[in-house]
């Protein structure tokens, strides 16, 4: 033992005899000694090295300022280096399938597609820790164990009581590529099948933030929910009277005096007055999660503040609005999947189906300089239209467009309308401008789609296409192809497709004809007679070529878009001024009539 090593050694015994009463010092060596704080260091943490591998002791503790090494110390100081932090969860390989949080052999499986991504991480974030954004525990995923092909996966065992997931995706950052990673940001799992944030409409996050942070609960064997043997009640399309309805609107307001107002539980007890006034079918406007603080801003006019109350602005494909829920995101966010359960079960009580507005046009994330939520963080190239300099085609008016006809797009819409035929039990859907579907993907490749070139065929992004692989599949998908398909078969792009929508005999259309014709007629516009008897007939001059039936026309005269019934005979104009737009917003095109009486 050198003269230092012995100095420091005497020092540290001094020190250990001064606070330990009756201690007497072992005589042990520099190196004994070392080797003994060792194995105190690591008491109870198991030894798969050798006895000759010293190597584990470099790894735990060091010694500096060494005199044979430096010449200019003329003591040996020991640092420490505390054990690992143990983790909190026992991590494997996992599987590629099924994507999203899979419950499996006493763990979760996760599951996520990226093509880009050059390293994704699992984040499990306590739910009390959500809005502060600070993660529990990060599970950095290894391309080469867990990832197959483009699909990154992990399985986790663990407590995972109170504890919801996101996503970290690194990457690069270049917008001009279609990249938009950014490992700063947690990211929604597209296929989540809840989503919190804040658990109150309306309010705002920490600091007034509109745009919390989001995550989504892992799933939990204690999900369950009693369907009291429902089953699909299959009315004939021709005898369907729908209701389309906002779910906070219809029972928000006091004279509703409904006890759970604004939410799913409050539309529960409405549903006997709807069945009295001869509905059999409601048709809700969008409740996927979306986040009603999206345009939050104030209006000067009412001096309160703007929101996203329809909710066309999807977050989350598989999730129910939470926020329409009386839980809120109680029972870590799937109080509100059981609530809209509760309504689906409840409604077929009535006799009521139950079709949901779904808006697979566009998402919330906006344009290239918008947010970064999910698809854009996780791979953006493939979920939304992009042109070569990497900007967002617009056909939706609302910033991009979803890829609908990629092949992993659309898998994944087929996956998210079959989870809420077969798991919320909903009847059908209406999708919200529905030419979209129909429109090639980008970097769009016959081959790749039908296996050999189409002649002659020179496809851009967004070409309409006549047999559009999305409809295709829904179409004829053993599940869907059985439940009610509605297009809006429109877009904002100019694609007008009503009696021209790809149908396969089985989707009916939003009538936007008839609406129009039926306005002019009740107004009096001369020429409209005999539009109005083919309208009422089932329109045969859109449908029938087609070879479909009447029945395949929705025939409506308002809904959401433009005026309601009271403003059709009040107004000869818009009068969107109340809402501090400058009645710059809404439909210019109305048709409607004051009735001689002229309203300001």
């Amino acid at each position: 033992m050198s003269a230092n090593s012995q100095s420091a050694f005497a020092h540290m015994e001094l020190l250990r005899s001064s606070l330990i009463p009756n201690y007497r010092a072992p005589k042990l060596t520099a190196k004994r000694y070392l080797h003994h704080r060792e194995n105190e260091l690591n008491f109870g943490i198991p030894n798969h090295s050798s006895s000759k591998n010293t190597g584990a002791t470099a790894k735990r503790c060091a010694i500096v300022n060494r005199a044979s090494e430096r010449g200019d110390a003329d003591t040996a100081v020991v640092v420490e280096k505390p054990p690992p932090k143990p983790r909190l969860f026992k991590v494997f390989p996992g599987r590629p399938t099924p994507f999203g949080a899979t419950l499996r052999d006493g763990g979760v499986n996760f599951a996520v597609y990226s093509h880009n991504a050059a390293l994704i991480s699992l984040c499990l974030i306590r739910l009390r820790d959500l809005l502060e954004k600070r993660v529990a525990e990060e599970i950095a995923l290894n391309p080469l164990i867990n990832k197959t092909g483009d699909v990154w996966h992990v399985f986790v065992k663990g407590d995972f009581e109170d504890m919801a997931y996101g996503y970290r995706v690194k990457g690069s950052f270049s917008p001009e590529d279609g990249f938009y990673f950014d490992s700063s940001k947690i990211l929604v799992d597209p296929y989540a099948k809840a989503v919190m944030s804040r658990g109150e409409y309306g309010a705002l996050g920490l600091d007034d933030d509109c745009w919390p942070q989001m995550a989504s609960p892992v799933p939990s064997i204690k999900d369950e929910f009693d369907w009291e043997g429902d089953l699909p009640l299959k009315h004939p399309q021709k005898d369907l009277i729908i209701y389309e309805m906002h779910v906070r609107g219809f029972t928000r307001h006091e004279s509703s005096d409904a006890k759970f107002p604004g939410t799913y539980r409050g539309l529960v007890e409405k549903l006997e007055h709807l069945k009295k006034i001869g509905v059999n079918c409601i048709e809700l406007m969008p409740c996927h999660e979306f986040n009603e603080l999206e345009y939050y801003s104030y209006n000067s006019v009412l001096g309160d503040y703007k929101m996203n109350f329809w909710g066309y602005s999807t977050i989350n494909y598989f999730s129910p609005m939470a926020r329409y829920s009386s839980a809120g995101i109680g029972n870590y966010g799937l109080g509100a999947v059981n609530e809209f359960k509760y309504l689906v079960r409840e409604a077929h009580k009535q006799g009521i189906e139950v079709i949901m507005d779904v808006v697979f046009n566009h998402t919330a994330e906006g344009n290239e300089n918008g947010l970064t939520l999910s698809f854009k963080g996780i791979e953006s190239s493939v979920f939304y239209m992009l042109a070569p300099k990497g900007e967002f085609y617009n056909y939706s008016g609302c910033g991009n467009t979803f890829n609908c006809n990629h092949p992993v797009v659309r898998q994944f819409i087929l996956d998210s309308l079959r989870y809420w035929v077969t798991e919320m039990h909903v009847d059908g859907f209406r999708f919200d401008l529905a030419s979209i579907l129909t429109r090639s993907s980008c970097l769009w490749d016959a081959v790749n789609v039908y296996g050999s070139a189409v002649e002659g065929e020179t496809m851009t992004t967004g070409t309409p296409l006549s047999c559009p692989p999305l409809v295709d599949m829904i179409s004829n998908d053993p599940i869907l192809r059985g439940v009610k398909l509605i297009a809006e078969a429109w877009d904002c792009g100019g694609l007008y497709q009503v009696g021209n929508f790809p149908h396969w005999g089985i989707w009916s259309e939003w009538n936007g004809k008839y609406r129009d014709v039926v306005r002019q007629f009740i107004k009096g516009t001369d020429g409209f007679s005999g539009a109005l008897a083919e309208g009422l007939c089932g329109s045969p001059n859109l449908y029938q070529k087609g070879g479909r039936k009447p029945w395949s026309s929705i025939n409506f005269v308002c809904a959401h878009d433009g005026f309601t019934l009271a403003d059709l005979v009040t107004y000869n104009d818009k009068h969107n001024s109340s809402n501090g737009e400058d009645n710059k917003d809404g439909e210019n095109h109305n048709n409607s009539w004051n009735c001689g009486q002229i309203v300001s």
